[in-house]
């Protein structure tokens, strides 16, 4: 590829580099910095790998930070940016299919290399040098394959969750996996149980949200997700016998996933809106299946799992509030979506017709044009609503507790049922919603 040959390092990196050279050392940029700057893609980071040890490194430098002493890695601070500077090492024996017990620095940049997870993060670069591909790196990239540097098996028990990450790439990059990789995968998936759930989630975030979210069925026949999330195996096993479906449970959720934009939100909610389903189908007296109630225990298990992978609880919200209202379908009335609002949650609008859109979109055509038909105009119908500011929510009701305090109303439960009985009145008709009115109806009752 000729990308290796111009390619073009920040400002900052060059003077790192060049200052390494000129002191003796080498110096090369590494890792995804150079495989994305080969595929003309925009590096996130930039990695530099040297044969000088960290103390000379520091020596080198006025700003630094030790950001992994013990392994090697030093921050050097330029330009008002950290670049993450590793003098070359060897890996000593992993015993946590994670952290090496102990690391050797060396002044040879192959066998650093040769520590790397997949040859196409194994090559390094610089200006005066050129590109340095032991493993074929470049060869791997033309053909569009994750492949392991050396013994994949190797590779994986020295951290399990490069397992995920090959999956992961080949998400992000639209590659396959070489088939001795994905032989390795299938024989240690269960190593992955010693991995923190915190790890896993990072590595699931950003394969769900990749340009081929498809890649989850990957993580299926590997065997990844019978360790990290069993239910979704479940959902791959789980026919849907009905008109308005063609697919297993799982086949469904993978098509959902390509239907809604790479948001992490929205990814996640197609991934868990139906994992109830297995647990929730039944059979009619005609053999088709149904699923009643899964949209409720679905919330309740996407919970479940989302704090079992560490999820912030505000993602845990937002997910789950979408997975209990993706099935909610009102009649198509200001007054029966200004209730739907209410009940499902003002805070799921509008990502709900996202939601709802790539479920219609991922099941049969049976009926599928009116459905969208449907939604569309639930949608115009709600931003008909939030045009005219009607009043949706206790917060926007013109009348407050100050006001009932000073009617005398002691606070308490009492007033917050008064409260919601007012904002009933008001979703019933929104003109009510002034304050005149909604306190003449509470003297009247008085």
């Amino acid at each position: 590829m000729d990308a290796a040959r111009k390619m073009h390092l920040p400002d900052q990196v060059d003077a790192i580099i060049d200052k390494l050279l000129w002191a003796g050392y080498e110096a090369y940029a590494v890792g995804g910095c150079v495989r994305d700057s080969i595929l003309g893609k925009q590096p996130q980071d930039w990695d530099i790998t040297t044969s000088a040890a960290p103390e000379q490194v520091k020596a080198l430098f006025h700003k630094t930070v030790d950001t992994g002493i013990a392994h090697g890695t030093v921050t050097v601070l330029m330009g008002g940016a950290g670049f993450e500077v590793t003098t070359y090492r060897i890996d000593g024996d992993y015993k946590d299919f994670r952290h090496p017990a102990e690391v050797t620095f060396t002044s040879n940049l192959l066998e650093d290399l040769k520590r790397r997870d997949f040859t196409i993060n194994a090559m390094a670069y610089n200006k005066i040098h050129g590109l340095v591909d032991a493993f074929d790196g470049i060869g791997d990239l033309g053909r569009k394959v994750i492949r392991c540097v050396g013994d994949a098996g190797q590779r994986f028990t020295e951290d399990a969750l490069r397992m995920m990450r090959a999956v992961r790439f080949a998400a992000q990059l639209g590659f396959q996996i070489e088939e001795g990789t994905k032989e390795a995968i299938q024989q240690l998936a269960p190593s992955l149980s010693h991995i923190s759930a915190e790890r896993i989630q990072a590595e699931l975030v950003k394969l769900l949200v990749s340009d081929h979210p498809e890649e989850m069925r990957s993580l299926y026949t590997l065997g990844i997700t019978k360790v990290i999330l069993p239910e979704f195996d479940a959902m791959m096993q789980t026919e849907q016998n009905h008109p308005h479906h063609m697919y297993t449970v799982g086949e469904h959720t993978i098509a959902a996933l390509t239907h809604v934009e790479p948001d992490k939100t929205l990814r996640l909610t197609m991934l868990l809106h139906d994992v109830a389903k297995p647990l929730c189908r039944t059979v009619g007296e005609d053999g088709r299946h149904h699923f009643y109630g899964h949209p409720q225990e679905g919330s309740r298990m996407a919970e479940q799992i989302l704090r079992r992978l560490k999820f912030d609880n505000d993602t845990i919200e937002r997910v789950c509030r979408l997975v209990a209202g993706h099935d909610d379908n009102p009649p198509v009335t200001q007054r029966d979506v200004r209730r739907a609002v209410v009940r499902i949650g003002a805070e799921a609008y509008p990502a709900i017709f996202a939601v709802k859109q790539a479920d219609i979109l991922a099941q049969s055509a049976y009926q599928q044009a009116g459905k969208l038909e449907y939604l569309k105009a639930y949608k115009a119908c709600w931003h008909k609503i939030m045009e005219q500011n009607q009043c949706l929510t206790l917060k926007e009701l013109a009348v407050k507790g100050a006001d009932l305090i000073a009617l005398g109303i002691p606070p308490g439960p009492g007033l917050g049922k008064i409260l919601k009985e007012l904002l009933e009145v008001v979703l019933e008709d929104p003109q009510k919603n002034t304050k005149e009115y909604l306190l003449s109806q509470i003297k009247d009752d008085k």
